[in-house]
């Protein structure tokens, strides 16, 4: 993947997350995309409340996995890079 060809899915990823950002903004979090790799996996930061919730492992699967994939079903797997651990 180019550097542009990524600029451009951060973009789409970036406003498919904005479907779930007001639900997410009203208890204090966001989230923000850092990455997407070459096999297409997309890497995100939980911000604020969102980071040591305990219910952003639903949040993730529930929101925002369905919100990306529903637009761009190309991406193969969404994945936070901090927040609460999977026991």
């Amino acid at each position: 993947m180019t550097a542009e060809q990524k600029s451009v899915l951060i973009k789409q990823v970036d406003e498919a997350l904005d479907e779930v950002r007001p639900h997410l903004r009203v208890d204090g979090g966001d989230v923000e995309v850092v990455d997407i790799t070459d096999e297409y996996v997309v890497k995100v930061k939980w911000l604020g409340n969102c980071e040591n919730c305990f219910m952003s492992i639903m949040t993730m699967k529930a929101g925002i996995e369905k919100a990306i994939k529903n637009r761009l079903p190309e991406l193969t797997e969404i994945e936070a890079i901090n927040g609460i651990e999977m026991p």
